[in-house]
């Protein structure tokens, strides 16, 4: 029986893969000892009971052993071995089976070949080692976002594997089957950081054809090339190439990069500006200033530099002392005069 077995095992092996062969194994064991215990036990043994055996079996081939049932004949301690050895391979063919089913999920992970399952997420097309770890790091902080990296194939495995919030995705970074592991459709955002400017031209068109919806950030080195992304999505960010921290921020909050770039035109819709308050000025708080100045000028005032340094954005009960320079957004420059006639 044990030749047999053992023959078996071989052969099986050979030609069945995967979670079939366990499986195979211990239908095997159960077929066979099943006639061999009825025929050494006999017949009306209640261990070969159809009731009871696959009880028997079980237990057995799991090396638990209740107890309850057992083989009296020497015959049968024979058989009750070779069903334990049988589910021991089993065990150890099942477990062995897991074992590389969870390393070839983790292997594939790494080398960036799984389909992800992300939504609302943020995708970064192109790896540059330091900088898209920092990019990542901020896009990730405070649990804000997870992060599909998307990376070209010369990257052969996730460069960050400690980071659970990012996913790592590897290949042809304009192909639309590279996108679709990342699931760009699904995302909040795609973060497109090029090689050259004129391949990040040829990522936003495939993102953008693959999510037409989907806000985008692009990274040029020549911003006078944002022209030619204007053609692809007339919504596309694009954000100077050596500014990462405005990635992130457009990634977050769409739309800042425009207000930025509307604040240091001279043709915008508003300038900054600083005043000096004067003595007389009659205006206590911070939330003061910002009431005056909004209601007489249309300004806004953004930080104040006082006794203790700049301060942006300071709580509106911030006292305001004569020769306190406030910072303001506005159509126009505010005399010290309009401050002290304005009520």
């Amino acid at each position: 029986m044990f030749q047999l077995f053992s023959r078996f095992s071989r052969v099986v092996q050979a030609r069945l893969h995967g979670w079939r062969l366990p499986l195979a194994v211990f239908v095997l064991v159960f077929v066979t000892s099943w006639p061999a215990m009825a025929l050494v036990e006999g017949v009306d043994s209640d261990i070969v009971a159809p009731s009871n055996y696959w009880w028997y079996f079980v237990v057995t081939a799991a090396t638990v052993g209740y107890g309850d049932l057992f083989p009296v004949t020497a015959a049968g301690h024979v058989v009750g071995v070779y069903v334990i050895i049988g589910g021991i391979v089993t065990l150890t063919l099942l477990f062995t089976r897991l074992a590389d089913y969870l390393q070839s999920v983790r292997s594939r992970r790494l080398k960036g070949v799984e389909e992800l399952e992300l939504t609302d997420h943020v995708v970064v097309l192109g790896y540059f080692p330091g900088r898209t770890e920092r990019i990542t790091a901020e896009l990730a902080a405070e649990g804000r976002s997870r992060v599909a990296l998307c990376a070209w194939e010369d990257v052969p495995e996730d460069p960050m594997p400690e980071r659970t919030e990012v996913s790592f995705v590897r290949g042809d970074l304009s192909h639309a089957d590279v996108l679709a592991r990342a699931n760009v459709a699904a995302a909040r955002c795609v973060v497109i950081d090029g090689r050259d400017d004129n391949e990040t031209l040829a990522m936003a068109v495939a993102a953008h054809h693959a999510a037409p919806d989907v806000h985008k950030v692009a990274a040029l080195r020549d911003l006078d090339r944002r022209d030619n992304l204007r053609y692809v999505g007339a919504q596309i960010a694009c954000v100077q190439w050596h500014m990462p921290y405005l990635i992130t921020e457009e990634a977050l909050d769409p739309g800042l990069t425009e207000v930025y770039g509307d604040l240091m035109s001279s043709h915008g819709h508003g300038n900054t500006y600083s005043l000096r308050l004067p003595e007389g000025h009659r205006l206590g708080t911070f939330g003061d200033c910002q009431v005056r100045f909004g209601q007489a000028f249309g300004a806004t005032v953004l930080a104040l530099r006082g006794p203790d340094g700049l301060t942006v954005s300071p709580a509106w009960d911030t006292p305001v002392a004569d020769g306190t320079t406030l910072y303001y957004v506005g159509r126009r420059r505010v005399d010290a005069r309009e401050v002290l006639a304005a009520r």
